[in-house]
């Protein structure tokens, strides 16, 4: 497999409602669904649900 079918780049949108996001890389491999991480969203200055976006 190539490198972008394996480890695709996604973002990672704020469930708060503010529009910020994170670009990362993953494994589809391992992660084969919708990827939710809790991280800092810097605009409502809080750790919240980030969620994949297509």
């Amino acid at each position: 497999m190539a490198r972008n079918e394996l480890r695709p780049v996604i973002k990672l949108r704020s469930t708060a409602g503010t529009g910020f996001t994170y670009v990362t890389r993953k494994n589809r491999r391992n992660d084969p669904d919708r990827m939710v991480l809790r991280k800092f969203d810097p605009v409502v200055r809080r750790h919240v649900d980030f969620r994949e976006e297509r």
